[in-house]
């Protein structure tokens, strides 16, 4: 019974051959053959200490590397057509293996990383989309009289629509800012040539919940600032504002 063998760094003969060439940083096409043969039988050494059966598959290549050391040794000298001398390398097969070892193993790692991809996929199903499709649009067959209508309200909707976007634009841009409401405050006192007033003084008749709230932040903030000082006699009374260094006041 044959089966693969895997270890810590590598799995079969070839996958040994490639890391040991790697590993002593060699070009694959000039493989000092008798440094990798001595390298590979020292490995195979070890695998048959740990399995007898299982490094048979690894000396077959072993065998074979002896066999290339051996030519290596004993060049031998051959005649092409043109009548030119050359010297054939016994290398060449064992580059070729390798080379297409290489390929076959990125493959194998490519699809394997596509397998671990596609396992974190999960696809819906496709559905039966006909009864939305098949059906004509209702508005196409209406008489001519309805659809006036139905336009009609559709144009209705959309005025109201920008009157309702130009009422919130007119809302954001009249809204005022606490700096702005302290400046307002601060030129009361200067312009006016006012020391002293309540607080009520500083809302419109027709100030909103808005206003209210902006005008009282601006007045703790100020008052936070020490720019002016604040009065009130008894809870809920009336808030008299003062401007800081007016005399008489503490």
């Amino acid at each position: 019974m044959s089966y693969k063998v895997k270890l810590s760094v590598f799995e079969g003969p070839f996958d040994l051959l490639v890391y040991l060439i790697e590993n002593a940083r060699m070009n694959i096409y000039d493989i000092q053959v008798a440094e990798i043969t001595n390298q590979y039988l020292a490995w195979v050494d070890e695998i048959k200490r740990l399995d007898v059966q299982a490094a048979a598959e690894f000396m077959v290549l072993a065998a074979a590397l002896i066999e290339i050391k051996s030519k290596m040794l004993l060049p031998r000298v051959t005649m092409d057509e043109d009548g030119n001398l050359t010297m054939e390398d016994p290398r060449g097969e064992l580059v070729e293996r390798l080379l297409e070892y290489k390929r076959f193993k990125g493959a194998a790692e490519m699809l394997e990383g596509r397998e671990e991809l596609m396992l974190k996929v999960f696809e819906k199903p496709q559905e039966d989309l006909s009864p939305y499709t098949n059906e004509p649009d209702i508005y196409f067959s209406l008489d001519l009289k309805r659809f006036a209508v139905a336009f009609n309200a559709f144009l209705f909707r959309k005025k109201k629509i920008e009157e309702i976007h130009k009422t919130v634009e007119l809302v954001e841009r009249e809204r005022l800012t606490t700096e702005a409401k302290i400046d307002y405050i601060q030129a009361i006192f200067k312009v006016k040539n006012r020391k002293s007033f309540e607080f009520k003084e500083l809302l419109q008749s027709e100030g909103n919940r808005y206003e209210i709230a902006l005008t009282f932040a601006s007045v703790l903030e100020m008052a936070r600032q020490q720019t002016i000082k604040l009065k009130q006699a008894v809870p809920f009374g009336r808030i008299t504002i003062t401007e800081r260094g007016v005399s008489g006041e503490q």
